[in-house]
């Protein structure tokens, strides 16, 4: 079973993606219990008849029992400018729900998608006291999605032509577009930028989120999709290669900070913390996005 806490519309988006794939039963859960019984109700309708599977709504998390995965897309409000604006506000909130997860279901493999990501990653993981390689951040992997997306308009090709995009560190302002890792039609992606190419590039990653705030509201069907990969190939026994959010340590020099970096996912959660060879420059940058997170959560700790 998967429980998804918060209905809206990133917890709705991968409900539908988990339903409409017949991939496991789904209880939604909402603290506004009307919320998520209007989802359920519209959700299972795309249930396949061949699926054997339901979709059940509630605003008790006592329903989370025996969940094999939980996942966590519930806010305390919108943010507009950073993704650390209500940042004491989803620390609490984070802190809350992991108490009732960690009561009601402490075996579980748990997917945290609520922002600031790392922030809430690193004190879901403390508090609860979950192996680290069972608290998932999911977010490195949309910033290498909108990385990869970007580099094909860039050059007017498709993303399958793009190899090897993947953004690590911070899910916010100081996350690191890996260039020297990428290849477009098998063609160096640092040789066909220049230096202010790439720089424009960068800040085109870090602020994509806002300029699709421009025109909706907010982003969901990618990090549904993302979340999405990351339950099928858990609830499959598949092996999946991508960057999630993991508190490290020792991993890239850095310790007791949950950040992006490349890990392997399986059946048991993250299997792997994979360590890359990045340039000077990248290594360097890194290094800054993982201070960042860290003097966010000490801001918390004082």
């Amino acid at each position: 079973m998967i429980s998804i806490i918060g209905a809206g519309r990133v917890g709705s988006s991968i409900a539908f993606l988990c339903v409409s794939s017949g991939l496991d039963d789904v209880v939604l859960i909402d603290r506004t219990k009307d919320d998520a019984f209007g989802e359920s109700l519209d959700l299972a309708n795309a249930i396949p008849s061949t699926s054997k599977f339901s979709i059940d709504a509630t605003d008790d998390f006592s329903k989370i029992s025996g969940s094999d995965i939980v996942v966590v897309t519930a806010s305390t409000g919108v943010y507009m400018q950073s993704r650390t604006e209500n940042l004491t506000q989803q620390v609490s909130l984070i802190k809350d729900i992991g108490a009732k997860i960690k009561q009601y279901c402490p075996s579980a493999i748990v997917l945290i998608i609520s922002n600031p990501l790392d922030v809430l990653t690193y004190f879901f993981q403390k508090e609860t006291g979950f192996s680290r390689f069972k608290v998932i951040g999911v977010a490195s992997s949309l910033d290498s999605s909108r990385f990869r997306f970007l580099i094909s308009k860039k050059f007017s090709v498709s993303q399958s032509d793009v190899s090897d995009a993947i953004v690590l560190g911070e899910h916010d302002s100081s996350m690191v577009p890996i260039f020297s890792k990428v290849s477009v039609k098998g063609k160096p992606l640092l040789t066909l930028l220049s230096d202010e190419e790439k720089n424009s590039m960068t800040q085109d990653v870090r602020e994509y989120w806002k300029k699709l705030r421009k025109y909706k509201s907010r982003s969901q069907y990618g990090i549904a999709k993302n979340a999405f990969d990351i339950l099928e190939a858990i609830k499959n026994s598949n092996t999946l290669s991508m960057p999630a959010s993991v508190v490290l340590e020792g991993e890239y020099q850095t310790n007791d900070v949950a950040m992006g970096v490349p890990v392997k996912i399986n059946q048991n959660g993250i299997s792997e913390i994979c360590e890359i060879n990045l340039n000077p420059e990248e290594s360097s940058m890194l290094n800054l996005s993982s201070e960042t997170i860290r003097n966010l959560i000490t801001s918390i700790e004082n």
